[in-house]
């Protein structure tokens, strides 16, 4: 090869990569503004990740401002969760406000009908139906400084006020309160009095639990972060090939 020839070769090598890296640089970018997760290494692991955030959206779809999960993107995940052979167990972060109740209740009952371990990590807040979400799994941490807030269900939009209507809210707060102390150590006459209590939250009905407070109750099993819910999976996992 002659020096002419070589100064173009390595000319359009050092031109192709310097292309190859801002075509990089842009797309980790775009992962950061439109998914919130940046470009890291890619390494083979056991453990799936799952993120339930901002409101749970059911069948009813969300202003585009809302911060939202929507629970047909989380179905198809787990269900691949459980049957992917190189995934042996599941990690639910959980930081919403609450949502739907039909869908978060549908996610639950997913959760915990799943043969692989699982364990959820609350973190900053796992309210409303985000609770039979945070228990559905195998094993639950809360963060110290995570809420979660039990209140009745709310109903927006139009409401016929006849008896049936109440005997179908009363039906669907059973179900989930039923869920949630099977799932849980907390008992039912403890879970409705937090429920039903009126001196804790302005303008409603419900109480709001800290960190200690969600693990006090039974309804947590333990104060952790991201570090004791990793370790507590690989544990489960280890157990399972026992």
């Amino acid at each position: 090869m002659t020096d002419i020839y070589r100064f173009i070769y390595d000319e359009a090598g050092i031109s192709e990569a310097a292309d190859k890296q801002k075509e990089d640089k842009v797309s980790a970018a775009e992962n950061i503004k439109e998914l919130g997760e940046a470009k890291v290494p890619q390494f083979r692991s056991n453990i799936h990740c799952i993120t339930i955030i901002g409101q749970i959206e059911g069948h009813t779809v969300l202003p585009p401002q809302n911060k939202s999960t929507k629970y047909e993107h989380i179905i198809p995940q787990i269900v691949a969760v459980e049957e992917n052979p190189e995934i042996e167990g599941l990690l639910i972060i959980l930081n919403t406000v609450g949502g739907d109740v039909e869908a978060g209740l549908a996610l639950s009952e997913l959760i915990v009908s799943m043969k692989k371990p699982t364990v959820s990590l609350v973190l900053g807040g796992g309210h409303s139906i985000g609770v039979p979400l945070a228990v559905s799994a195998t094993h639950s941490y809360i963060a110290p400084t995570a809420t979660m807030t039990i209140h009745p269900i709310r109903m927006n939009g139009l409401i016929i006020g006849v008896p049936q209507t109440f005997d179908y809210f009363n039906k669907m707060q059973e179900r989930i309160i039923r869920f949630i102390v099977e799932h849980s150590r907390i008992d039912m006459s403890t879970i409705k009095k937090l429920m039903f209590t009126t001196s804790e939250l302005a303008n409603d009905v419900g109480t709001v639990l800290v960190g200690a407070e969600a693990v006090k109750y039974g309804l947590i099993r333990e104060i952790g972060g991201l570090h004791q819910a990793l370790a507590k999976l690989r544990s489960l996992i280890a157990q399972t090939k026992v």
